[in-house]
């Protein structure tokens, strides 16, 4: 048996000290799988066509990307003067070296959405604001000199136009009332000026407003990343659809931090059709401050569960005063629609005609009174309601 052992052991050892040898000088002839650092590896056919397998989100991108453009602006800013120009004695030494009041060109990036095969294009107001030339590049490399059909700083939203044929790549409009919290979305844009850039996320909130980004607010809230240069950009669903124009990021360090803003596209095609008819847009106006109703002023008025706004301020002369509105009253109702906060205010009195008369139920030392008032038009400067 001790021999047997012994012959066995004494196999086992030449064996191991030839494999040694063989994979030290010549590795290729052991089997793959005993081959160090080499790994085999197994890739699936394409088929006929030639396209990989429909996969992720690749056809919803396809689909977007040619109909979302860079848009590069520039100004002509003069820089404020130094404080000792206007000194003779500073002049003498210095010359004019330091004369600040020569105008610089300031540039910015943005991107932007073709909405119509005829060149229109929907961005944000911030991105085309105070632009001496507005320069276009589309997916294909064309680039076009843009003019500016009409913008809208309430909703800061902007209409672009480009002369470049009428068989552009037009975006599909989607059904952004349709959103749902959780749903998939890409974003495309240029951010940082990098090229256009795809990018996914999930709806993170709908209906985001007091956030002190414009007048007029009601952001789809997502986490796909939003960089500087996405504004004007297109938010899409999965099928490739738009539901909104990305307009604003919170972040303190001007990058993406998973919280970006987009306008619904609900809300943007009534613009676009109004900037694109009119040139601008036209709202009503009655020409009040409101404030929401909170647990204390309710306390503090003694008004229950009632549900409105607080009127706080009533501009001299304005629709509201001539019918004899008064600051401290409720405001219960606008055309016989219930107000539960200020924005549904807002949004009711902004989309009546200026000229048309409405009914105001107010709530005044715990009596209802009712009064009528002639609309007017919102001013172009910022006022509150």
């Amino acid at each position: 048996m001790r021999k047997f052992w012994l012959l066995f052991a004494q196999a086992t050892t030449v064996g191991l000290a030839m494999l040694f040898v063989i994979h030290t000088l010549r590795p290729s002839l052991l089997p793959n799988a005993a081959r160090s650092g080499v790994v085999t590896l197994y890739e699936n056919n394409i088929g006929s066509s030639g396209e990989l397998p429909a996969e992720g989100f690749s056809k919803a991108a396809q689909k977007v990307m040619p109909a979302v453009v860079n848009i590069f602006t520039s100004s002509e800013v003069k820089a404020p003067a130094a404080p000792f120009m206007d000194d003779p004695r500073f002049r003498f030494f210095f010359g004019d070296e330091f004369d600040n009041n020569v105008p610089q060109q300031s540039s910015s990036l943005g991107s932007g959405v073709i909405v119509s095969h005829d060149g229109y294009i929907l961005t944000n107001h911030h991105v085309i604001e105070s632009a001496d030339q507005i320069e276009v590049a589309l997916s294909d490399g064309r680039t076009a000199k843009g003019h500016i059909v009409g913008s809208d700083p309430d909703t800061d939203l902007a209409v672009i136009k480009v002369d470049i044929g009428n068989n552009l790549p037009a975006i599909t409009f989607g059904q952004s009332d349709q959103a749902h919290v959780g749903d998939i979305v890409l974003a495309v844009g240029n951010p940082f000026g990098v090229g256009q850039t795809v990018t996914m996320g999930i709806v993170s909130a709908l209906k985001r407003n007091h956030l002190g980004l414009s007048t007029f607010e009601n952001f789809i809230q997502t986490d796909a990343a939003i960089n500087p240069g996405n504004s004007g950009g297109a938010l899409v669903d999965s099928e490739g659809n738009l539901l909104g124009i990305n307009s604003a990021i919170y972040s303190p360090n001007g990058g993406s931090l998973g919280i970006g803003f987009a306008i619904p596209v609900s809300t943007a095609k009534k613009i676009m059709e109004q900037i694109i008819q009119n040139g601008s847009v036209i709202r009503g106006w009655i020409g009040v401050a409101v404030q929401d109703l909170t647990p204390e002023l309710l306390e503090s008025f003694k008004l229950g569960d009632v549900k409105g706004v607080l009127i706080a301020e009533v501009v001299r002369g304005s629709p509201a005063d001539k019918a004899g509105v008064k600051a401290g009253d409720i405001l219960l109702s606008i055309a016989d629609k219930p107000l539960t906060d200020s924005t549904i205010m807002l949004e009711t009195i902004s989309s009546l005609p200026p000229g048309k008369v409405t009914m105001l139920k107010l709530l005044r030392n715990q009596s209802e009174v009712v009064v009528q008032v002639k609309v007017g038009k919102r001013p172009k400067a910022k006022a509150q309601e």
